[in-house]
């Protein structure tokens, strides 16, 4: 269990990836296999990296994207590089959730494991390497480490060399969806894949979620209801905003303005563990969630008066917070625990329209649909509140798995099935269920979002911030 007065570490073994490509082959990680005569996609975990010896194997276990020790380290490549400037060069300001702060961390306190590095790699590199023996990776991939050069597609040179480090160090970059290599025989052996069987080069979860739910479309955008909650909207230009990060779409050419809400149904799921966990007790065959969304379903919007701002783990987008908790506000002796869970899905629900209200603005078009996908997905009542507090309507994909069905869509465009990716995506993505906002509740929402929700973080980070500073050990003066 985490102590959230210390830095929350998050480390996996990196054999430990390869090892669940060899027993599973690799689908239920992402991979995808059109056939058994064709490609390979692969969809990866963003922002996960590991430094490799010259034999390809780990100097100690890689570093997940939730990891949380590099909060002094954002503050530093601030003032080094300054936040928007490295905004503009790499799509992202400094946070602790892209690679470039943990590297950062590294060269901080492990300097061995990074600067005698033979290769600094994020998970695709790495099982590229397991898969082909070279190190390649899909630009999709490593961009959301911040190291990229993103108006350039290409690994921002001066920015690694400024943090001590050399560019052979990183893997070749790849454009999303081509061929990026093939399956040697020991990769065969260990796998049981067909030697020769092309690899293709993917994008990032995110990303593949985008594609899986085809957010091509003009006016679509779609929405991840997962441990994390991400959305996106596509763009050909190459957009920059505070109220997003930008990634490289993976189709060609084009980028995805994303937000990324890192406690999304972990929110849920935290206090379903702490103040729900007697519901799995019941007689009921129904989970905890199905029980408390039916209580709170009987509630009128606004939780009688209980709001949430979710920033459990920090917050990225739109205020890059490292500093960042959780706001409750309302509390009264009529509040119970539906209220409690009312108030979380409202208040994720509130981010978002706060966030994308900003990514319509910067990117110059109106969403006309959310599509969905996703844990949080099959929640009717997240999806309606969603509906009617953003207004905009939202359908829910036919799939919760859309980053898989994304990285297949790479694959059989690379097959040659269909045309492109765009065609791809046309052909295998469907929704189903319409969720569209009720007039009345919009307007509840809608007053309580301009009046209460959209002024209520700003005027208390500065004490938000210092409680941080005052109470966990990892934040700094």
């Amino acid at each position: 269990e985490a102590d959230r007065s210390a830095p929350v570490k998050q480390r996996h073994r990196a054999k430990r990836i390869f090892e669940r490509l060899r027993d599973e082959h690799g689908f239920a990680g992402g991979y995808t296999v059109v056939k058994d005569h064709v490609r390979i996609g692969r969809a990866r975990g963003r922002e996960t990296f590991v430094p490799l010896d010259a034999t390809g194997q780990p100097l100690r276990n890689a570093i997940l994207w939730s990891d949380e020790r590099s909060v002094a380290q954002v503050r530093d490549l601030e003032r080094r590089f300054g936040r928007d400037d490295l905004h503009r060069l790499t799509g992202k300001p400094p946070s602790m959730t892209a690679s470039l702060s943990k590297i950062q961390w590294l060269i901080d306190n492990e300097p061995d494991s990074v600067i005698k590095a033979h290769k600094i790699v994020d998970v695709h590199a790495f099982l590229v390497h397991r898969l082909t023996g070279a190190y390649r990776t899909s630009l999709a991939c490593a961009d959301p480490m911040g190291l990229i050069d993103m108006a350039n597609r290409q690994w921002a040179a001066a920015l690694i060399q400024d943090l001590g480090l050399r560019l052979e160090q990183f893997a070749e970059l790849v454009e999303p969806g081509a061929v990026i290599g093939h399956v040697t025989p020991a990769a065969a052996t260990a796998t049981g894949l067909p030697a020769g069987l092309p690899v293709v080069a993917g994008a990032g979860d995110g990303q593949c979620a985008g594609l899986g739910a085809n957010a091509m479309r003009e006016g679509r955008a779609y929405l991840n209801l997962g441990t994390a909650v991400v959305s996106g909207v596509m763009s050909q230009d190459y957009p920059c905003d505070r109220a997003f990060r930008t990634l490289i779409a993976p189709v060609s050419g084009g980028f995805f303005a994303e937000h990324v809400l890192r406690g999304g149904v972990f929110t849920i799921g935290w206090f379903v563990d702490r103040f729900a966990s007697d519901l799995r007790d019941t007689w009921l065959s129904l989970s905890p969630e199905e029980m408390l969304e039916a209580a709170a379903a009987k509630l009128p919007p606004g939780a009688l008066g209980l709001m949430l701002v979710p920033y459990w783990n920090n917050v990225m987008n739109p205020y890059w917070d490292p500093a960042a908790t959780g706001i409750m506000i309302g509390w009264t002796g009529a509040h119970g625990r539906e209220h409690f869970y009312r108030a979380i899905l409202e208040g994720i629900a509130y981010e978002q329209r706060l966030v994308g209200d900003a990514m319509m603005e910067a990117v110059g078009h109106r969403f006309t649909e959310y599509v969905t996908m996703g844990g949080g997905s099959r929640s009717n009542l997240w999806c309606q509140i969603m509906a009617d507090v953003t207004g905009v309507p939202v359908l829910r994909s036919t799939t919760t798995e859309a980053t898989c069905l994304g990285a297949g869509v790479l694959a059989a465009a690379a097959a040659g099935w269909y045309a492109d990716a765009r065609a791809a995506a046309d052909a295998m993505t469907q929704t189903a269920g319409s969720y569209v906002p009720c007039a009345e509740n919009q307007a509840q929402y809608e007053r309580l979002f301009q009046e209460i929700y959209k002024p209520l973080f700003p005027r208390v980070q500065p004490l938000v911030d210092r409680l941080t500073i005052l109470t966990r050990s990892d934040a700094g003066e």
